[in-house]
């Protein structure tokens, strides 16, 4: 299971926001992530839950998951099309030149702080 590995790597780079923002704790975190990204979303947010039950920082935070559908690119008429629906053959020509443009990334979006309505933070940080 990947989700435990890639859940330690969130909660590393939250800690590293919070130490160079002072903040104490952490209500939730929203994570944009891929459609074909290979995580499982539920085993992601069951290791979350058990992650964060043991961190002062994250105890009790809630991780939202904003899902980035997958889009495929096609070289040959130049069509973007659903990636899931249609795999890597372009329903638009039928060609094969294809190649994903989205939907693979997980992307730390938005960390908020109980003393504060979740907004989005300047940067966003690629995983």
């Amino acid at each position: 299971m990947h989700e435990l590995g890639i859940v330690f790597h969130i909660i590393r780079s939250v800690e590293e926001v919070a130490a160079q923002n002072n903040l104490r704790r952490v209500s939730s975190v929203t994570l944009e992530l891929g459609e074909v990204s290979g995580i499982i979303p539920s085993y992601l947010t069951d290791c979350w839950n058990w992650a964060c039950a043991k961190n002062d920082l994250m105890r009790g935070a809630e991780l939202v998951i904003e899902q980035i559908d997958a889009v495929t690119f096609c070289e040959a008429c130049e069509q973007t099309y659903g990636t899931v629906e249609h795999g890597r053959t372009c329903p638009h020509c039928g060609g094969d030149r294809t190649f994903l443009v989205q939907g693979n990334e997980t992307t730390i979006k938005e960390i908020a702080t109980p003393d504060e309505e979740p907004s989005s933070p300047g940067a966003c940080e690629q995983l």
